[in-house]
């Protein structure tokens, strides 16, 4: 998925909603790095993609809470 298209996708979505991807975005991470260490995983690049992603939901986070103020 395009990075800007997901990022829209994201700030239109609610908090809770927001929250749950972040924490599946999380487990996910988690996952792809037990698969790395145990060698089962075959798509490296994953990792740095969940990663980002698991950054952009942070700054949509922080800009939802800075927009509240």
């Amino acid at each position: 998925m395009n990075s800007k298209k997901y990022v829209e996708d994201l700030r239109t979505k609610s908090a809770t909603e927001i929250n749950e991807e972040l924490v599946a975005a999380k487990k996910e991470l988690f996952n792809l790095r037990f698969q790395n260490a145990t060698n089962q995983l075959t798509n490296t690049n994953r990792i740095k993609e969940v990663r980002k992603n698991i950054a952009r939901i942070q700054t949509v986070i922080s800009d939802m809470s800075k927009a509240s103020n």
